[in-house]
């Protein structure tokens, strides 16, 4: 095995909104390697230790991609979640993630993407690809210390060398890496009508590749990068005029802003506010 990831990376997760106390466990990201860049975003390896008796209930307003996830009891594909995914945390413990790209989502989930949103499978239901291999490979790759950096990187790259049975990307799957690339990377993006005039596709072309490729509708795309660029525009700490938030991301109004954070963190925009940041006493 030649191959090890760069990193950690420092990658700023909007994403992730951590548990109500502000608490997130010792979480490091990877680069991918160049073969596997159009399937695959970046590995990240979470590791965790709580006092006993305690959980932590980490919250993640998902991106619009399948996730597969390697821990010491077995491997799952999981795809995209249409709301809050929430993972609760006790004892001690580790995964190695990956988040693939979108284009990855159609040979992951053997079909069309919709199949898996909000649903998560045994990895070894992906054609060719030896989960429980894989997985005694990375528990003996992290041993004893699943928090030192190269133990980190040798056990992604087993799990790269395991994703190299994917087949290559299509130009479909570029298309729709390029897609939702657009949504996230520009704000002025926020209609949907932007998407279809930027690809020259009609609003029904563009639907029915979404759903079979990412498993979401062209319309949470938009929501759901308005919603992450919220979370980040909270969680500064400071007051924040949240008809100013509204007005930056593009709402009619507060009222409609509000309602949608709630809908997918189940928190107002002020209560998100006023919750603890990292760094903050557990």
């Amino acid at each position: 095995m030649h191959w090890k990831p760069d990193g950690p990376l420092d990658v700023v997760e909007p994403a992730h909104l951590r548990d109500a106390r502000g608490f997130s466990p010792s979480l490091r990201r990877y680069a991918p390697p160049p073969a596997l860049a159009e399937a695959v975003r970046r590995f990240w390896v979470p590791v965790w230790s709580l006092p006993p008796g305690e959980r932590s209930v980490q919250r993640v307003l998902q991106y619009p991609v399948c996730q597969v996830v390697v821990g010491p009891g077995g491997a799952q594909l999981v795809g995209p979640h249409a709301g809050l995914s929430t993972e609760e945390l006790s004892g001690s413990g580790w995964v190695v993630g990956v988040m693939m790209q979108p284009a990855a989502g159609l040979a992951l989930a053997g079909g069309p993407v919709a199949d898996l949103t909000d649903r998560r499978r045994d990895l070894a239901t992906v054609p060719g690809l030896d989960a429980s291999g894989l997985v005694a490979a990375v528990v003996a790759a992290l041993g004893d210390d699943p928090a030192e950096i190269d133990r980190q990187r040798q056990a992604c790259a087993l799990v790269a060398e395991a994703l190299g049975v994917l087949p290559p990307v299509d130009d479909e799957g570029r298309l729709v890496n390029a897609v939702v690339e657009y949504v996230e990377g520009d704000r002025e993006v926020q209609r949907v009508a932007q998407v279809c005039a930027k690809f020259d596709l009609g609003e029904r072309t563009l639907q029915r590749l979404t759903r079979r490729r990412i498993g979401l509708s062209p319309k949470w795309l938009v929501q759901r990068r308005r919603l992450h660029d919220a979370a980040d525009l909270l969680r500064t700490g400071t007051t924040v005029d949240l008809a100013r938030v509204a007005a930056e991301l593009g709402y009619a109004d507060q009222a409609h802003f509000t309602r949608d954070f709630r809908s997918a963190t189940g928190l107002t925009p002020g209560e998100f506010s006023a919750e603890p940041g990292p760094g903050c006493p557990q």
